[in-house]
């Protein structure tokens, strides 16, 4: 708990926790009244779709942004959007007035800014805490937004259940304005290295420090595959509100418990022995991702779908902590927030694109297909990757806690190892 004992990071935290809080809190309550107002599974398509493609084509933008200048002021003006997003929002459904083309644009403007802000925010971590608290800082960290992705959709849900969802969105106003104070006091030391202005070759740097540490590459995508086929999030109000038939406070706590499941394990990893077999902890916890979503999908009892999902939260979480670790200690300063985009494009894939396939397939077959078939294509995933990717499979991660702070040349591993093959 080193982290812990510094003020600043303490700040840090409180910021995190309510941002994270404010976003899963703000994708709960869009989805449930996009699905109230339409009904329609291929419209919780729709809303993913709104919210991956700006960041398909910014994301990159932004890291280089946040690489190119102050990192703390490019968070704080970013998340005006999503205040102004709730704001509106709030008055909008208060008077009865909101429809779905408003809240596509609004969802697309929140998107365009978290394009800037998700890598600046990644970024300045090393720039709170000293080198040496840094790798658990990142653990620390890690815990603290299973934390907020926990308790944003439960109250979100429970405010939808006891006052309707412009309360959610009161709530989601004040938690962005707290995020907002605490970034204004932040104290963020100098960045090391030099910046860079922010251009094409800027970008390309940092696509290629990734593409040429296939590790990193290679966890990246399988990330994103399995998310993307495994992920049954988007139809969580149709899971709620037809299958289980649980209401808005249901759909709060089935929501809420995925994340649960990640905090609990995030905890865990705190106090248990760091994952040295990086590469196989990652594709054992994948397919194990894949085999709950089959469970999940098939279940029809609201305790074995909250159990289940639980379960998928916590073996998701070993993913996250593995590749947020192994991004966050290869990279070196300068380049933390392009490599941050790439991971953050990634994850936006994974995310908004697999709430895409999963609306998609349900309006053509239904929930249930969608989200069983969706896991066993996960376990599939992790099938293919583990034959034809020896290097991830055989992966290690070394003892080595600080940051380097500086690029190495491609190819070179300042903190991490492959096992020789067997």
């Amino acid at each position: 708990m080193a982290a812990l004992r510094q003020p600043n990071f303490l700040l840090y935290a409180a910021g995190r926790v309510a941002s994270g809080m404010a976003m899963t809190m703000l994708n709960a309550a869009l989805a449930w009244q996009v699905y109230d107002i339409s009904g329609s599974a291929f419209q919780l398509a729709m809303l993913g779709l709104a919210r991956f493609g700006p960041s398909l084509g910014l994301t990159l933008v932004g890291g280089a942004v946040a690489d190119g200048h102050d990192r703390r002021r490019i968070a704080m003006v970013a998340q005006l959007a999503p205040l102004i997003t709730s704001v509106t929002l709030y008055f909008l459904t208060v008077a009865n007035s909101i429809e779905l083309p408003i809240i596509y644009g609004l969802v697309l403007f929140v998107a365009v800014a978290s394009s800037f802000e998700n890598p600046a925010r990644q970024a300045f971590l090393p720039q709170v805490v000293t080198r040496e608290t840094f790798a658990n800082a990142i653990v620390v960290s890690s815990t603290l937004q299973s934390f907020a992705f926990v308790t944003g959709p439960a109250v979100g849900g429970l405010l939808i259940g006891l006052t309707g969802v412009d309360g959610a969105y009161a709530a989601h106003t004040v938690l962005i304005l707290i995020s907002i104070v605490t970034l204004v006091f932040l104290k963020l030391r100098e960045q090391d290295g030099a910046r860079r202005a922010v251009s094409l070759a800027a970008i390309k740097e940092g696509v290629q420090f990734v593409r040429h540490r296939q590790v990193l590459l290679g966890a990246m995508t399988l990330d994103m595959f399995a998310v993307i086929l495994g992920g049954a999030t988007a139809l969580l109000p149709i899971y709620a509100k037809d299958i289980l038939k649980v209401g808005g406070l249901g759909y709060g706590i089935l929501f809420a418990s995925l994340d649960a499941g990640a905090l609990l394990m995030s905890v865990a990893l705190i106090f248990l022995p760091p994952i040295r077999n990086a590469g196989r902890a990652l594709l054992v916890t994948v397919a194990l991702f894949g085999l709950g979503t089959v469970v999940f999908g098939l279940s029809r009892s609201i305790y074995l779908s909250i159990a289940t999902y639980m379960f998928i939260g916590m073996a998701d979480q070993v993913s996250v902590v593995l590749r947020q670790t192994t991004v966050q200690l290869s990279t070196p300063d300068d380049l933390r927030g392009r490599v941050s985009s790439v991971n953050s494009l990634f994850i936006g894939a994974s995310n908004q694109l697999g709430a895409v396939e999963s609306g998609l397939v349900a309006s053509v077959t239904n929930a249930t297909f969608a989200v069983v078939s969706g896991g066993l294509g996960c376990i599939a995933v992790v099938g293919a990757v583990w034959a034809k990717m020896p290097d991830l499979r055989n992966y290690r991660i070394s003892r080595t806690g600080a940051p380097p702070s500086s690029a190495e040349e491609p190819g070179e591993e300042p903190v991490a190892e492959a096992a020789p093959a067997g």
